[in-house]
């Protein structure tokens, strides 16, 4: 075998690795892509008016000063939290108008890329149940009750509300992924079934 046939079977190879996605394939890949951008962007604005919301209801509320204190401290640590994984998204959402897009392997890195934001995802919801224990705490010691509560009740009402707001929050944050992005990850996993075939 000579060096020119070397060279024609190494170019062969590598078309047939790294297809090329057709422009009807193309326009199929835009339109989940799209919807899922669409769905950060609308995602992380009413996230910031959450926060939003929460100072300015925090400003104007009558609690007194220690309250209002340990619920802003807790405001802001969620605020960090939200900042780092939305960081990870917002790298995601980048990535998603790559045009390096057009070759199969592109798509393959995506999907990477999907799945692997899926577990961040999910790791950001279960982030916030620490920030839930702790607002259960901090209201069984401020409200006020007629009959204060036994050690006992106090144990039992924070290790409930851990157990049910981990149970909670990973099954909520698993049901708003596939609501918002679950379904245009599966017709992006078909695009890739049909390109491999």
């Amino acid at each position: 075998m000579n060096i020119d046939d070397l060279k024609e079977t190494w170019n062969k190879e590598n078309l047939e690795t790294t297809p090329e996605i057709s422009t009807n394939q193309r326009k199929s890949l835009n339109l989940p892509l799209g919807k899922m951008r669409k769905n950060m962007r609308i995602e992380f604005w009413s996230t910031i008016g959450i926060f939003v919301f929460a100072f300015g209801l925090m400003a104007v509320s009558p609690a007194p000063f220690k309250f209002n204190f340990y619920i802003n401290l807790l405001v802001i640590s969620m605020m960090f939290v939200t900042a780092f994984f939305f960081s990870k998204f917002f790298k995601l959402y980048k990535e998603m108008g790559n045009p390096s897009l057009n070759t199969y392997d592109g798509l393959k890195d995506l999907l990477h890329q999907l799945e692997l934001n899926k577990q961040y995802y999910l790791s950001f919801y279960i982030a916030f149940v620490p920030f839930l224990v702790c607002e259960m705490i901090i209201v069984l010691e401020f409200i006020p009750r007629p009959i204060p509560l036994t050690n006992i009740q106090i144990a039992c009402i924070s290790i409930g509300s851990l157990v049910v707001g981990i149970f909670t929050l990973y099954y909520f944050g698993k049901w708003w992924f596939k609501i918002f992005y679950g379904k245009y990850i599966d017709k992006i996993k078909a695009l890739v079934d049909d390109l491999k075939k």
